[in-house]
């Protein structure tokens, strides 16, 4: 036809094929180019049944996420899926939609106008609009609970998670599993189907508990969860046709939402951060098939880790055979909990264990073609190891810091191959969390940032290069944000208010929370690495918890008492010591509001993330957001700090700014938005 989709017969046997890869993205065009192929064997009397498929390595992973952007802003028309998807499943002859790979949002509803389904035994189907702040908008609210019921539909939409194939199967979506030729088993489906079955005329029974139980398992912040279940249960009083139009109404109302708006830009974010400014697509990488790392700690541990889980050979080198056994043994431990929970097999446990080389020495370094050091955060320790893999590695493999905060170039002057040099700064759990902070030297060659951007996305984290000064990016942010949560504390708020407020927001975790799993002598070393500001305030609180050996959840105490459950419990003694000192210091007691300790933590991020940007730490405000929703736990549906601030209004920022008394950042003064 024209490319997007393809028409052939086999026997008596139409066979359509969508061909738009890579993940055949229903983009205008391919649900109409399935639609007319459908009209046209219909029309032809040797045809007796149709079979849609797709080509490549997926059904359809979903609609094109731009078209929708350009209908929100006015740029483009509505997608017409409703046309074309009821055109399929108006055929006068059976219709078989044959799954493999992915049958996801727009796929999903595409399979659900054909009159049955058959699936491969490895792939999935879903309806996951709502990570973008969206509902099905092709009658999936509609058709999916005349298939699946309406508990299994709404918790579908609602929570966005896929189904395998015999999930699918179980729940009444597809009709059969394939374990084969997934075409040749389709064709013979549909020589023995007896005829069209349309899932409009299924009937669909109201479950007003179901309904009423999954709105409790939602996020109450957030908007599109609620929506779907609404959408459903509005399905389920009313006709089809009066349902889709409802659902079309709640999928417009969502596209014009902030947290739709934000959820897309968030989509959109990590993929931006890919391409690096000065970067060239052409830039040759190094070749990376064996790593060394440095340090068997925890940060160690998860690094390797990470590194194995890729198919890398990795040598991990700790000082005495203690520190190695402790760190293989914490390993398996994590692995041992991936099995019992089923994200892994023990087979594939012992092949990745088999990489990963204990050793005390240095032994095979010079063959591996990356150094990966995550040894204790102290500059000179670092300095040490540095100069001493300097003499070891081979001329061409990349020598790399995990150092959070530290200054990349001094790292780097005590090697003789500073353009080798690069920091690759992980966060714990490293083999979980991912984000990997890439950060570039002053000399650091470009092929080294090209090959350590490749080997984040090899490891399956979210690399982004950022510039050297304390704390880089994540770090540097982190630092005020954690600080203003303390003078909040010191003025007359709790710990447990201020966390609350945060999580509220939207964060994984409150700050005080954050600084016990930390640690809070991790803070407490990072305070003293930190330049000294003259004038600038510091915190009472955290000198004196650490003084006290009350380091968070290691010790059991920190801002929070912790028991065997590891749960934080609020502690008055910590509050009474903190604001006695406050007062003993001069600062005066009040009642803090809610929104006062939102803006001044939020707005603390936003104005050192314009100071970053002044300085070109970040290159831009996309690589901060990104940094913020992988690492650091910032709301999604917020979009990142930067987009929330232009969410909000940049006047508004920089007028509560002011009102905290504390300098602007210039670039948030001009008032000129983060994202043009």
């Amino acid at each position: 036809m024209d490319g997007l989709v393809c028409f052939e017969i086999r026997g008596d046997v139409a066979v359509i094929t969508m061909n738009n890869p890579p993940v055949n993205a229903l983009t205008t065009g391919v649900p109409q180019g399935v639609a007319e192929a459908v009209e046209r064997a219909c029309n032809d009397a040797a045809v007796r049944a149709i079979v849609v498929i797709g080509g490549g390595r997926t059904f359809a992973a979903g609609a094109d996420i731009n078209e929708f952007v350009r209908y929100a802003a006015g740029q483009g028309p509505w997608p017409v899926f409703h046309r074309w998807l009821n055109g399929i499943e108006d055929a006068t002859k059976p219709v078989v939609m044959a799954i493999h790979g992915q049958a996801f949002g727009a796929g999903l509803e595409l399979a659900m106008a054909g009159h049955y389904r058959v699936i491969a035994t490895d792939a999935q189907v879903g309806q996951p609009e709502v990570k973008i702040g969206l509902i099905p908008g092709a009658a999936g609210t509609v058709r999916l609970p005349r298939l699946a019921g309406v508990r299994k539909a709404a918790e579908m939409c609602a929570f966005g998670e896929p189904l395998s194939a015999k999930s699918a199967l179980d729940a009444g979506i597809v009709d059969r599993v394939v374990d084969g030729d997934l075409l040749e088993s389709a064709l013979a489906f549909a020589r023995t189907a007896s005829g069209p079955r349309r899932t409009r005329d299924l009937p669909i029974t109201p479950d007003p508990t179901a309904i009423a139980e999954l709105r409790t398992r939602c996020k109450k912040h957030l908007e599109a969860p609620l929506a779907a279940i609404e959408a459903i249960e509005k399905a389920s009083a009313l006709s089809f046709e009066d349902g889709c139009r409802a659902e079309a109404e709640i999928f417009r109302r969502l596209m014009q939402s902030d947290q739709c708006k934000s959820l897309i830009y968030a989509f959109f974010a990590e993929r931006a951060v890919a391409k690096v400014p000065g970067i060239d697509k052409d830039t040759p990488i190094f070749p990376i098939r064996e790593a060394g790392v440095i340090g068997a700690g925890t940060m160690g541990g998860g690094i390797a880790m990470a590194l194995a889980n890729a198919g890398l050979r990795v040598r991990l080198k700790d000082t005495e055979q203690a520190a190695v056994d402790r760190g293989l043994a914490a390993i398996r431990k994590n692995y041992e909990r991936s099995v019992k929970s089923g994200r892994t097999t023990a087979e594939a446990v012992t092949e990745r264990m088999s990489r990963i080389t204990p050793q005390v020495n240095y032994a095979g370094f010079d063959s591996v073609d990356i150094i990966i050091e995550a040894v204790f955060e102290s500059l000179t320790l670092k300095k040490q190891v540095f100069s001493e893999i300097d003499t070891i590695a081979k001329p061409d493999c990349i020598l790399a810091s995990n150092t959070s905060t530290l200054d990349l170039d001094e790292i780097a002057a005590v090697t003789t191959r500073p353009h080798m040099v690069i920091g690759t700064h992980f966060f714990s759990p490293a083999n979980v969390m991912r984000l990997l902070e890439i950060v570039r030297g002053r000399e650091t060659a470009k092929p080294v940032i090209a090959t350590a951007m490749a080997l984040a996305k090899s490891i399956k984290k979210v690399g982004v290069v950022v510039g050297n000064g304390f704390g880089f990016v994540g770090n540097r942010l982190v630092i005020p944000y954690m600080n203003e949560a303390q003078f909040l504390v010191e003025e007359g708020a709790t710990p447990e208010q201020v966390d609350r407020v945060l999580t509220e927001f939207g964060m994984a975790m409150g700050p005080f929370a954050v600084a016990d799993l930390s640690g809070l002598d991790v803070f407490w070393r990072i305070r003293q690495e930190k330049p000294r500001v003259p004038g600038a305030r510091e915190t009472l609180g955290l000198p004196k918890l650490y003084e006290l050996g009350r380091y968070g959840q290691k010790t059991g105490a920190g801002w929070f008492h912790y028991g065997d459950d590891r749960k934080a419990k609020p502690d008055p003694e910590v509050v009474e010591l903190v604001h006695r000192i406050a007062c003993e210091s001069g600062i005066a007691q009040r009642n803090i509001t809610d929104a006062e300790i939102l803006d001044r933590c939020i707005f603390a991020l936003v104005n050192e993330g314009a100071k970053v940007l002044e300085e070109c730490v970040a290159s831009r405000a996309v690589d901060i957001d990104v940094i913020y929703l992988t690492g650091y736990g910032f709301p999604a549906h917020r979009g990142g700090p930067m987009f929330y601030a232009d969410t909000v209004g940049l006047p508004h920022v920089l007028a509560r700014v002011r009102e905290f008394g504390w300098t602007p950042a210039a670039l948030l003064e001009q008032l000129k938005p983060f994202h043009s």
